[in-house]
């Protein structure tokens, strides 16, 4: 059975060590993460430090955004998406699989948390599968606001896909 997790899109183009796991992985995305791709490689604001990084960081964001806007994989999109919580499922190699969400944005939190985070925060408590983030700030109002979710951050992945701390972990007294 494979581990899953929520993550936003642009996660897995930086982080693409993410889609060679050591075992099985699922991750949620809210699908709005994947249509924001775009956004950032049409940006002129640099996403990572170093040049080379940010070139390669955008090459791999395009190549994603390629690939859900293949006439195929846009129909089952757009066929898959129709209600709230509808999923569909991309299988890739070395036993990821990509599950796209459509999520609706209810400004549960209004201004603590934007619309993505919002998403990424619904869709962890509405399937109760852990959240990874690289954002510090926004795990810190996570835990400000005691947001009933489960969080790591990308630097732990090996962490919480080889042993994590389960839910029933963290209920118990």
């Amino acid at each position: 059975m494979s581990k899953q997790f929520v993550i936003e899109a642009i996660m897995l183009a930086i982080y693409g060590e993410l889609m060679v796991p050591s075992q099985p992985v699922e991750y949620l995305i809210p699908a709005s993460t994947i249509y924001e791709l775009d956004e950032f490689i049409q940006s002129p604001e640099p996403i990572m430090p170093y040049s080379g990084d940010d070139q390669h960081v955008r090459r791999v964001m395009k190549e994603m955004s390629q690939f859900f806007a293949d006439p195929f994989n846009r129909k089952r999109l757009e066929k898959g998406l129709i209600a709230p919580w509808s999923k569909v499922p991309f299988t890739f190699p070395n036993g990821v699989t990509l599950t796209v969400i459509k999520v609706e944005d209810n400004a549960m939190w209004g201004e603590i948390f934007d619309p993505v985070e919002t998403q990424l925060l619904l869709t962890s408590v509405r399937f109760e599968v852990p959240l990874l983030t690289d954002q510090p700030d926004f795990q810190d109002r996570i835990l400000e606001y005691i947001v009933p979710v489960q969080f790591y951050d990308v630097d732990d992945f090996d962490f919480a896909l080889e042993q994590g701390i389960s839910l029933n972990d963290l209920r118990e007294p």
